[in-house]
């Protein structure tokens, strides 16, 4: 069944992500700070992969819904979409660092910002078209808080998780930001 197959694709690329950034930055220095980056990335998913399956798993009125079932329990995928997000995150900061050179991400800037969110807007919208094109699950667009903004192949392409991909990579942005430009600078020497 294909919608199983791209169920699994989703699993293994989500679960291979924390090891292939282990293996290509298993150093120090700027090796250490991607591996941080990616769990930031990481974390911050959480803040609404949590919320968003076990509404699909627990609640009479679910902010997503799976099209098929899918072949393994929900949190599996949960956890798998955390990991996305840490990729996906990570493809911001490379997007950046090849916009802005070795300086991205050592200072704010407005423009970076400005691309980090560009990113964050396009990767959401990316994600949610792929999803209902391939029947895996989509977003319940029938609440107030949650409006349709069009459909695609009979299924909403929501207001929450474009929002959601608004907010989180300012969030992520900043706290990267600090992180990074915390280990450009020099250490200061005692006394």
């Amino acid at each position: 069944m294909p919608d199983t197959a791209l169920y699994i694709a989703d699993l293994v690329v989500g679960f291979s992500l924390p090891l292939v950034v282990h293996l290509r930055h298993r150093g120090a220095g700027q090796d250490r700070i991607v591996r941080q980056l990616f769990w930031l990335g990481v974390a911050i998913g959480l803040t609404w992969e949590v919320p968003i399956f076990l509404s699909a798993i627990l609640a009479a009125s679910p902010v997503v819904v799976f099209l098929h079932p899918p072949p393994l329990h929900p949190l599996w995928f949960m956890v798998s979409h955390s990991f996305w997000d840490g990729g996906l995150f990570l493809a911001g900061v490379l997007i950046l660092r090849a916009a802005f050179g070795a300086a991205a991400l050592q200072r704010f800037r407005w423009a970076e910002l400005g691309v980090f969110v560009l990113w964050g807007q396009a990767s959401e919208l990316l994600v949610e078209i792929t999803s209902v094109s391939g029947g895996l699950w989509a977003y319940v667009g029938t609440c107030s808080w949650n409006p349709a903004l069009f459909e695609w192949r009979g299924h909403p392409i929501t207001l929450l998780p474009q929002l959601i991909w608004l907010a989180a990579p300012v969030a992520y942005y900043l706290l990267a930001v600090r992180l990074v430009g915390r280990s450009a600078r020099p250490a200061r020497s005692p006394g």
